[in-house]
């Protein structure tokens, strides 16, 4: 039997065209100033919203977008009724394959691509903090100064595509391969925040890094 989703040990368990990089603004999200498009932290520049339609990033960075399943360029709805990015509302409960994730299914906007897991562990090295951001649960990752914030959006399961704890956790996929089944993605919680790998099937939120 598939699962969906099974830990590091392996053992299972369940746009917008960025801007040059000098018109990045330099605002907190908070309304009060420009909002960034980036932000550097651990060497590598995050965009400060989750991608929407394949190759848009959502309105706001509380906003969770669209899910996606891995190496898949078709994007899911993040609330129910369940619709795709083309329109289609039945799940495709096939197993996506590849060893990366491969550029022609990178659903992040042109100068974006999917993070790998090293650049989420330093993400993870930054430090975290569960909170709200204008009533959206989830973690803000980095220092006071330079900082983002990921909603915790849940996932959608990876037969039928439910979806599951939304508002609760906080799941987002990274490029880097476990085996034929699954891929490395970022986990967090109210309580912590952590790596786990996930089935290639599950709907997976996306956050990018700039290229």
């Amino acid at each position: 039997m598939l699962i969906a989703v099974f830990a590091l040990s392996a053992a299972f368990t369940s746009c917008d065209k960025n801007n040059d990089d000098n018109n990045n603004g330099n605002g907190n999200g908070n309304g009060n100033e420009p909002e960034k498009e980036w932000v550097e932290i651990g060497g590598a520049k995050w965009a400060t919203r989750n991608v929407d339609k394949p190759g848009t990033f959502a309105a706001k960075p509380e906003d969770a977008g669209m899910f996606y399943q891995w190496n898949r360029k078709i994007g899911w709805s993040s609330t129910d009724p369940m619709t795709n990015s083309n329109g289609g509302t039945t799940w495709d409960s096939s197993r996506p394959t590849g060893d990366s994730w491969a550029k022609s299914n990178d659903p992040c906007p042109s100068g974006w691509r999917v993070p790998t897991k090293e650049e989420f562990e330093s993400l993870l090295s930054s430090g975290s903090t569960w909170d709200e951001l204008n009533g959206v649960n989830g973690r803000f990752f980095g220092s006071d100064t330079e900082k983002i914030f990921l909603p915790a959006a849940g996932r959608r399961s990876n037969l039928s595509g439910t979806l599951d704890y939304v508002g609760s956790q906080g799941v987002y996929w990274n490029s880097t391969v476990i085996s034929s089944e699954g891929a490395h993605g970022l986990n967090f919680r109210s309580e912590n925040a952590s790596m786990y790998a996930y089935d290639f099937r599950n709907g997976i939120l996306v956050r990018c890094v700039k290229e």
